[in-house]
């Protein structure tokens, strides 16, 4: 594992890096190291930032909603592969272009968008058979 060392001049950002992990339950280093990972992912990408959610940080569009939701409505599906663009853009009320910004992504970054498409699919396959169970229970 390659070691960085990292003189920060400011003690104000000091601070608040410092509070920042203290309040997350987090190293400084650990901090700094997704600090770092998530803004070269914003410039290399623009249109990208993160967002905290239930299941931990994940990437959106700055203007609009996650990549994966973007991507989801892209693959698959019965929408000719033609077509897929355009009906996603028109589904969650964003240009093509942004679509391309979240496409853009999704291609440097694959695996992390596939995994949180399984995590989703595993999450309401659990909750959809929670909730045949409680219909079973009511109906019993």
């Amino acid at each position: 594992m390659p070691v960085v060392s990292v003189r920060i001049s400011d003690n104000e950002l000091y601070d608040r890096l410092r509070q920042n992990a203290r309040r997350h339950s987090q190293g400084i280093s650990t901090l700094a190291e997704r600090l770092i990972d998530e803004g070269l992912r914003m410039q290399a990408h623009p249109a990208l930032m993160f967002r905290d959610g239930p299941r931990g940080r994940r990437a959106a569009l700055a203007a609009g909603p996650e990549i994966v939701d973007v991507i989801g409505s892209l693959i698959g599906g019965d929408v000719p592969a033609g077509q897929r663009r355009a009906r996603a853009a028109e589904l969650l009320n964003i240009s093509p272009a942004t679509v391309d910004a979240a496409l853009t992504y999704y291609a440097e970054f694959t695996d992390e968008i596939d995994a949180e498409m399984a995590e989703r699919a595993r999450a309401s396959e659990e909750a959809e058979a929670a909730w045949a169970r409680q219909q079973a229970l009511l109906e019993a």
